[in-house]
């Protein structure tokens, strides 16, 4: 059974490498959209199935509410950065700026997670809990991604 720390560790993955290809993309071309459209999908179905799924139970617990907080606000930089890149034109010079912006705050907020959040979360979590919130996190994932 996967454990909660594997099923996010999936998407992190993906969200890394969807933003390495972005970052390497030039002008107003199908590829730079395709990939930004892909980005904003996997983010937006992490951040939700994650808030639900890993932060929500971590906030339950004193040692792990404070960490829990502080990746939820990052997921709201985030989407304040995505409004930017939406309101930019593909083929502006500030487009490009912004992507790496997000690149870099992503892979901040990953590394974060996988550093010191899990660390902590697997002190407060039970190993029931842990394969349970990890079937539970993929299912919602699975459900936004064939919507």
């Amino acid at each position: 059974m996967k454990n909660i720390f594997e099923a996010l560790r999936e998407s992190h993955d993906k969200q890394r490498r969807l933003l390495a290809e972005l970052t390497d993309t030039h002008g107003d071309t199908d590829k730079r959209e395709g990939l930004y459209a892909a980005v904003k999908a996997e983010l937006a179905h992490h951040a939700a199935a994650e808030e639900r799924h890993f932060y929500v139970p971590l906030m339950e617990h004193d040692q792990t509410q404070e960490k829990a907080r502080h990746s939820v606000a990052e997921h709201h930089e985030i989407d304040e950065l995505i409004e930017t890149l939406d309101a930019t034109d593909y083929s502006s010079p500030g487009w490009l700026v912004s992507a790496k912006q997000l690149e870099h705050l992503v892979t901040h907020h990953l590394d974060e997670e996988e550093q010191e959040v899990f660390q902590q979360a697997g002190k407060v979590l039970g190993a029931d809990a842990k394969t349970d919130l990890a079937a539970a996190y993929d299912r919602m994932m699975e459900d936004q991604r064939a919507d």
